[in-house]
C-alpha cells in the first residue's frame, strides 16, 4: 500500500503546518475544527513490522504530522480501533482522547523527550500532596489518610523527605527531590511519557502519577485522592453541572492515559 493511500484525517482536523505547535498542547486544537463525516465503514488492526496499525477500510491512518499511527502492543492498537469505530455521522477528535494521546505521543514527544521529562519532574517541587489544609480537622484527617501513605512509598521510592506546607504559602523542596523524580523517568518511551504527563497535569502531582503508573497506588484511588479537596467542597456545597461534565471530560484523558500505560483495557 502506498503512502498515498494512507488517511492523514488527523492532519486534515488540525490544519496547521507539521512544524508549528508544541509536542503536548498541538493535537489540542483538533477539537477546535469543523467536524468531517465519518468516511469509512470499517475498523481493523493489522500487525506488522512498523507495529499494531488502525485501518480504515483497509486503509492506514496518519498522524497530524504523516507519522503512522502503529503502536507496538495490540491492547494498545484495540483500544485506538474502538475510538474510531465508536464515531457516528461525524468524526469527533474531542472523544477520542486515545487516539489524540497517541498522536501527541508520536508526533511531539520524541524529538524533545527530554524537555517532557522535565516538565514532569517538576511537578515534584509544588506537588499537590505536600500542600495541605490547615483546617477543618475532618479535611486535614482526610488528607493525612489518604496523602500521607503515597508520599511515605515516594520518600523510599526516590530516597528523598518531602516538606509539607499548610495552606497556599508556597515551600521549597529539598535540592535533591527534582533530580531524583527526573531520574525515575529517564529512558521511558514517548507512550509511557506521553501517559505520564497526562496523569501529572491532571492530578497536580507527580507522585500520584508515578505511583499509579509503577503500581503502588490503584488508578481509582489515585484519581481520588487527586480530587479529594474538590469533592470536600462538593459534599459541602452539592455539584455544578459544568464542573461535573469538566470533570467527566479529564476522566476520560485519564483512562486513556491509563491504557496508554498498559494499566487499563
Amino acid at each position: 500500500m502506498s503512502e498515498a493511500d494512507d488517511d492523514d484525517i488527523f492532519h486534515r482536523l488540525a490544519g496547521v503546518p507539521h512544524h508549528s505547535a508544541a509536542p503536548v498542547s498541538r493535537v489540542k486544537e483538533l477539537a477546535r475544527r469543523e467536524l468531517p463525516k465519518r468516511f469509512y465503514k470499517d475498523v481493523t488492526v493489522e500487525p506488522g513490522p512498523e507495529g499494531h496499525k488502525i485501518l480504515l477500510d483497509g486503509r492506514s491512518v496518519r498522524t497530524p504530522r504523516r507519522n503512522l499511527l502503529a503502536v507496538p502492543e495490540a491492547r494498545l492498537a484495540e483500544g485506538l480501533a474502538a475510538e474510531w469505530a465508536a464515531q457516528g455521522d461525524l468524526i469527533d477528535p474531542a472523544t477520542m482522547p486515545l487516539t489524540r494521546l497517541v498522536n501527541t505521543a508520536l508526533d511531539g514527544i520524541p524529538e524533545v523527550a527530554s524537555d517532557v521529562a522535565d516538565d514532569i519532574a517538576k511537578f515534584a517541587g509544588s506537588d499537590l500532596l505536600t500542600y495541605r489544609a490547615d483546617g477543618p480537622e475532618r479535611l486535614v484527617r482526610r488528607q493525612r489518610e489518604r496523602w500521607d501513605p503515597v508520599l511515605t512509598w515516594a520518600e523510599a521510592r526516590f530516597n528523598v523527605r518531602f516538606r509539607l506546607a499548610e495552606g497556599v504559602m508556597p515551600i521549597a523542596q529539598d535540592a535533591a527531590v527534582l533530580p531524583a523524580v527526573r531520574a525515575a523517568l529517564e529512558g521511558r518511551s514517548a507512550l509511557d511519557l506521553a501517559g505520564l504527563h497526562t496523569l501529572t497535569t491532571l492530578t497536580g502531582s507527580v507522585l500520584l502519577a508515578l505511583a499509579v503508573a509503577e503500581g503502588a497506588l490503584d488508578p481509582e484511588a489515585g484519581w481520588a485522592a487527586a480530587h479529594l479537596d474538590e469533592d470536600w467542597n462538593i459534599e459541602l456545597w452539592g455539584e455544578d453541572f459544568e464542573a461535573a461534565r469538566r470533570r467527566a471530560a479529564r476522566k476520560a484523558e485519564y483512562d486513556a492515559a491509563l491504557i496508554l500505560l498498559g494499566l487499563l483495557r
